[in-house]
């Protein structure tokens, strides 16, 4: 297994696979040996890598970081897909967001219509997913994520949200979307090409940061309205893989 992008999510998921007997490669832009980390990044348009995993499965963990000017992550991943396909990979999956379905109400499966390219965000998200599709890959698109180092209570706290208060939440925690991608490798061949993956609990947001703000003895936020607003993220898909959900949010 290539693991692209060994940060928040991709390490986890280059550990438990070790774990699990799985010979892993993970990379970031900067090397860190004493993690087991290689450097894959792009300076201009040449691509510097030490992969030496042939006939493996790729995921795709970069974060695109759309707010930084210097963002080269469509460029990187262009130059993923050259590499993995020159090194006879099994498949690449790429971690993606259930953001592509965009802030419309309504429940969103892997058939839904996504939002229009009009923002800069969308215009990265859905070129690409365009990008692994057409190279035969399969996308998985990740709620919003909390776990480890990402507690609720705490990066919330005290802020005021754009949002309704009674807008429901569409979360998941990491180890369930670390399980989620090995339960996609492990099934690949009976896989489908798109599997959302959104814990089952959908929870109004005033509700759910309540809840973890008391819990962290911290304050609440505040919320821009107190419309009703109903988006939820369908991630029920991935269970006839023999997938669950087995991780509060």
């Amino acid at each position: 297994m290539i693991v692209l992008g060994a940060g928040w999510l991709g390490n986890a998921l280059a550990r438990d696979a070790r774990t699990a007997g799985w010979q892993v490669e993970a990379t970031r832009r900067v090397a860190d040996h004493d993690a087991q980390i290689s450097a894959f990044c792009l300076t201009g348009s040449q691509l510097h890598h030490t992969l030496t995993l042939h006939d493996a499965y790729w995921i795709c963990a970069i974060p695109p970081r759309m707010r930084q000017p210097d963002s080269n992550y469509l460029e990187t991943l262009e130059q993923a897909l050259i590499t993995a396909e020159s090194m006879a990979c099994k498949g690449i999956l790429l971690c993606s967001s259930t953001a592509v379905y965009g802030t419309d109400e309504g429940v969103f499966t892997e058939q839904s219509m996504l939002a229009p390219k009009d923002s800069k965000r969308q215009q990265v998200l859905q070129s690409a997913e365009t990008l692994v599709q057409n190279a035969g890959g399969k996308i998985v698109r990740l709620a919003g994520l909390v776990g480890p180092e990402r507690e609720p209570g705490r990066f919330i706290s005290g802020k005021h949200l754009s949002s309704s208060s009674l807008a429901r939440v569409n979360m998941l925690h990491q180890q369930d979307a670390v399980n989620g991608v090995m339960c996609i490798l492990d099934n690949w061949q009976d896989a489908a090409p798109i599997y959302n993956l959104c814990h089952p609990s959908h929870p109004t947001k005033q509700d759910y940061y309540q809840q973890h703000c008391t819990r962290e003895g911290s304050a609440p936020p505040t919320f821009a309205s107190n419309t009703k607003s109903e988006r939820i993220i369908d991630g029920s898909a991935i269970c006839q893989l023999g997938f669950h959900y087995q991780h509060d949010i």
